[in-house]
Order: C-alpha cells, then structure tokens, then sequence
C-alpha cells in the first residue's frame, strides 16, 4: 500500500434472500424505495435500495441452472450467493468503492488476501423516466481466510453517472445512508490484520470487545456477542468459523417516524441506547440511528 492510498468507503451489502419479490415488500414495510427487478446473466436476480453513493442489494439465485462453479479463477460470484443461500438468508457480502478494482486485486494479491481474477459484467439500467442506461462493474474478490460464510470485494462503477440517481434515494422512512457493517465473532482482533488490508486502512480502533475498521463512508465493526447484546440489545452467536454479518446500521432522519412506519406494518421493532433495532428483516437486523451521513 503507497503511503497516498486512501481507504474506500462502502459502496453496498448484499442481502441475500429466498424470495426476491417478498423481501422487497418487506423493505418497502419499513419505509425504503426499491427498485425493479434485475436479471444477472450467471442465473442471480437483484432489486435495489439506493442511497447517496451507497446501496442494498436485495438479491436471490433466480436461476440456479445458469450458476458457474468457483474455478481456477478464483470464486463465482453467483455461487457464492447460492453456497450462502443453501445455509441461510441475510447479508452475505460487502464491497467497498473502487476508482481501479484492477489496483485493488493487485493489492489484495500482495496482502494476500485476493480471491480471483477480476470479475468485470455489464447490464442495462433504466431511469425513472423509462430510458436505458449501459451499467459496467468490475470486482475484485478478497477473502478473510478466518471467516469462510463473509464474502467481501471491492467495486468499481464504469458508468456512475448512469446508475445513482436521488429519484431512488429519496425514502418515506427518511433514511440516509449506512453508518456501519455490523459483524460478530468469537474474537474480534482475529480479524484486524484483514481488515487492515482489505480497506487500506492503518487506523483501526480495537479493544476488549471488538475492532473497528473506519472508511471515508461507514465503519466496519466486529463485536463480540456479548457487546452485540451490549450496544444493540441483540442476542446472536457467530455461525460457524470466523466473523459473520449480523446487521447495519442506517442513518434516518427521525426515528419516531421509522418507528410509526413499522407499527402500520406490524413489524416488530425495540428501542436500545438510542437507536431502532429491527430484528427480522429477510435474516438480517437493521439498526435504524439518528444522524445524517459523512
């Protein structure tokens, strides 16, 4: 790493769902505007939430005849997602900003952290007015060989201009952006040589009780179960080897706002030191916050 490199900041999850269609009501319960259906040609569909620079990727393997199998390349991002789905459902990847997704393989190769070749692919987008857009990404795959079940990757956007768009950020919830990825492991520090490479970062924060990883747009934090429990009133054990995603954490406007959204939809909520704590979301747990994004 030069001594100029600058840590990405998130650029989006994914959330890994059964059913496309019925976790897209589901946010649209809790206040979000999602997007249309998106079709992957290696068998994944997607729908997105989107935020300023930011977004969720609710997506499911639509069409699993069409999956590659991980090769000699390195990992088939569809099979990731299927592999992750065959278990259970929630957040099973994050990928951070890229301006050279190329530049950040060759930087994870040499921390060794790299997961395969680069992944570059392609799709139409469409504007609020109907109009097609071209959409080009490349990802560069890097693995915590810690954490087997958490997939992470950097993104690069070819054509920016054509995918954000504040017709899709604009949320009745008043949703900003999301401040944290928050993760859970049996020892937290494990993971800090990783994290250090995987988000360029040498200024991470860690203690008896977690490690975070701090970017330009949201934070990485790895907690142990007992500060889960602690800081957001939640009660969950690391699944298997390493850490695993739990939740995020997003930035709203007013969280009585948020919360009279999920009592019009009987959707269970708790309030813990000041935040919105939702605990079942597709798999996931989404910690509603005041503030505003960076």
């Amino acid at each position: 790493m030069t001594a100029s490199f600058m840590p990405h900041g998130f650029d989006h999850i994914v959330h890994a769902v059964h059913d496309l269609d019925a976790a897209a009501d589901l946010y649209r319960w809790l206040g979000f505007t999602v997007g249309a259906r998106n079709v992957h040609p290696w068998g994944t569909h997607n729908r997105i939430v989107q935020f300023d620079r930011f977004f969720i990727e609710l997506l499911t393997v639509g069409e699993p005849d069409k999956i590659p199998a991980h090769g000699a390349g390195g990992l088939s991002f569809g099979a990731l997602q299927r592999d992750y789905l065959a278990a259970r459902e929630g957040l099973s990847m994050l990928l951070l900003a890229s301006d050279d997704a190329a530049a950040d393989l060759r930087r994870f190769d040499a921390a060794g952290i790299a997961a395969g070749d680069l992944f570059t692919f392609g799709r139409e987008g469409r504007r609020p007015d109907g109009s097609v857009v071209k959409l080009q990404f490349s990802l560069a795959f890097a693995r915590d060989p810690l954490s087997p079940q958490a997939g992470f990757a950097s993104c690069q956007h070819h054509y920016p201009e054509n995918f954000w768009n504040p017709a899709f950020q604009a949320h009745a919830n008043g949703a900003r952006a999301a401040t944290a990825v928050v993760m859970v492991a049996d020892n937290p520090t494990d993971h800090h040589i990783f994290l250090e490479a995987f988000t360029g970062s040498r200024d991470l924060h860690s203690s008896s009780i977690g490690v975070t990883a701090s970017t330009c747009r949201g934070d990485i934090q790895i907690v142990e179960p007992v500060s889960l429990r602690d800081q957001y009133g939640i009660t969950v054990s690391p699944e298997g080897e390493g850490a695993s995603f739990v939740g995020l954490r997003i930035a709203a406007d007013d969280l009585d706002v948020v919360e009279r959204l999920l009592q019009d939809h009987n959707i269970p909520a708790a309030r813990h030191v000041g935040r919105l704590v939702v605990t079942d979301v597709c798999g996931a747990i989404l910690i509603f916050e005041r503030g505003t994004m960076r």
